[in-house]
């Protein structure tokens, strides 16, 4: 069991990257945000649960629905909403918005916006780790959708050749854009895919934090020992539309409600916490009012942060 301190730390990001999300909403509403966005409420338990066993030599890559990655390796959620936003102060100078976001600080890789293009990237990372001999692990997150991406499986048979030290996450939240995945993914499921190249999967309810923190755990383990890659199947689910300008038309509301009411991820931590760990409420509403000030600090950060210069436009950039 663990702590309770702990788990209160777990609580509190998962927290701020539901409130992050959910303020980065109504910004986007209101006109400061543009051009993609794409929330991941709803999986919050996967990213701070996985990130509790990362080491600071491990590294990091996901795809476009990388806001709470961000938040919960240690990005200040100023410099994160200011990117949302494009200003000049945002972690990437405004340039990257919503989609493309990266910290070699914190030795994650982005924010990539092509589906399933950080796969081979991810992979480039474990074979980069392997390399300098530095004890790394790289975790290379995707989705449902990019499941079905040639590349992925192009990856995967590298990976196992050269017995490289990766995680590959799987965050099946059930919805590729708007096709459900079980009308696009052929075969038993997609826990098989990794069955042809002989990389062993983990199946984890990724709506329960106790479970990803015990199962990367044991992934984590594996890995490092110098086994081989390994897939961690995560079932997960997003209450929103694929981005900000989806309807999400093609699931029925009492579908998310259900979800929400019995799985919802934020909530079966605050429940533990009370009936676990004896945690007052009264501790639970100073977090709750924590994270809000938090939140409403970073928006206000943002709006008031100057867009970037003109001369801008060439910095960074290899012409």
């Amino acid at each position: 069991m663990f702590e309770s301190e702990i788990i209160l730390n777990l609580y509190r990001k998962m927290l701020i990257a539901r409130r992050f999300e959910e303020k980065a909403a109504e910004l986007y509403t209101l006109g400061h945000i543009s051009g993609f966005c794409h929330l991941y409420i709803g999986q919050e338990a996967v990213i701070v649960g996985i990130s509790h066993n990362m080491l600071p030599q491990d590294s990091s890559i996901t795809s476009y629905r990388d806001h709470a990655h961000m938040l919960t390796l240690g990005v200040s959620p100023n410099e994160v909403m200011a990117e949302l936003c494009g200003k000049a102060t945002g972690c990437s100078k405004g340039k990257g918005g919503s989609m493309h976001m990266y910290s070699k600080e914190h030795n994650f890789f982005g924010g990539n916006g092509i589906v399933g293009a950080q796969v081979p990237i991810g992979t480039g990372l474990a074979f980069s780790h392997k390399y300098k001999k530095d004890d790394g692990i790289a975790f290379v997150f995707f989705g449902d959708g990019a499941a079905n991406q040639g590349q992925v499986y192009e990856s995967f048979n590298m990976a196992a050749l050269w017995n490289l030290p990766v995680v590959y996450v799987l965050e099946n939240n059930h919805y590729a854009m708007g096709t459900a995945a079980k009308r696009a993914v052929s075969g038993k499921s997609l826990k098989t895919r990794g069955d042809a190249f002989g990389i062993e999967t983990i199946c984890v309810d990724g709506m329960d934090l106790f479970d990803v923190l015990a199962k990367s755990k044991e992934a984590v383990n594996y890995v490092r020992s110098g086994k081989e890659p390994i897939i961690m199947h995560i079932d997960t689910y997003r209450y929103r539309g694929h981005s900000m300008s989806d309807p999400a038309t093609y699931r029925t509301r009492d579908e998310v409600d259900n979800v929400k009411k019995t799985r919802d991820p934020i909530d079966r931590v605050k429940n533990k916490l009370i009936n676990e760990y004896s945690t007052a409420l009264s501790e639970l509403d100073r977090i709750e009012e924590e994270v809000e000030t938090i939140i409403e600090n970073s928006a206000k950060f943002a709006i008031e942060s100057p867009f970037p210069e003109n001369n801008e436009l060439e910095t960074d950039v290899i012409l």
